[in-house]
Order: structure tokens, then sequence, then C-alpha cells
């Protein structure tokens, strides 16, 4: 698989540490709103709120209908917390992403129909990458949680 160009390959062991992962399960169209929900209670309990948690709900919400859309229908999502950062993949195993939507994403003009998600992921996250190839595509999001008040 490659990254998409300009983006620093996420570096993981082969899944992360069960006593960090919050949500592993696969989905299909019918699970998007649970997921979109599962994801959101999860990273709200970890300490996400506000317009950080609804937006990185809402990149999530766009890679997992992507998946649905445009790659077989079904995925996997594994959202997990790490070094002061909540982390989520969405993996699919469709015939990968054409070249040419791997480019940096400009913003899509007003009346484009389509093309938004993974530009809002790029505005709402802190990190986006892409692996992709002919057996499927990962797409990691990251973003910084907020530091907890130390209680002294």
């Amino acid at each position: 698989m490659r990254s998409a160009p300009g983006a620093e390959p996420i570096v993981l062991s082969a899944s992360p540490p069960d006593a960090s992962r919050l949500l592993d399960r696969r989905f299909g169209r019918d699970e998007i709103a649970v997921v979109r929900h599962e994801v959101s209670g999860r990273l709200a309990a970890a300490g996400l709120t506000g317009d950080r948690l609804q937006g990185f709900v809402l990149a999530v919400n766009e890679v997992i209908t992507n998946v649905v859309l445009h790659a077989g229908g079904q995925g996997r999502v594994v959202l997990w917390l790490a070094g002061g950062s909540a982390w989520c993949t969405v993996t699919d195993s469709g015939p990968g992403i054409p070249a040419h939507y791997l480019r940096q994403p400009e913003v899509p003009e007003a009346f484009e129909v389509g093309g938004r998600g993974i530009w809002l992921a790029h505005q709402l996250c802190d990190e986006v990458t892409v692996a992709t190839g002919p057996i499927g595509t990962t797409i990691g999001l990251r973003i910084v949680l907020p530091r907890r008040a130390s209680s002294t």
C-alpha cells in the first residue's frame, strides 16, 4: 500500500493494545449511524468535547460513508487512545483509491457533487493518512485530546 503524497504514514503495530482500544467493529450500510454514536460516546468519555468532538465524529462518518458508497459496502473501524491523541482507522477491501483522488484535497466547488469527505477530514483532524492499493484502503484519523487538569 502507498501513502498519499505529502502524508506521513501512520506507524502502528498490527493493532493497538487492547487496553487502549475503545472500539473495534465491522460495519456496513445499516450501521453507519450506530458507529457514529459509538465513536461519539467513547470519545466523550475519554474527554473530547464540543466542536473538536463533533468535528472528529463528522470526519469518521464521512470516511465510513465513503467505504459504504465506494469500496464494497463494508469495512472495519478501530478507535483507540495513544500518546495524548485519539486515533481511528477505517479499513476496507475495495479496489483502492484512484491516484487523482490522492492529491492534497482542495476546497470543493460550491456546486460540485461529492468530493467533500476527505477534504472535511483534513479540516477537522490533526492528522489524516491514506494507505491504498488494489486490496483495500486504510484511512487514519488523529485528533489531540485536551490535557486533563491535574488534581493537586
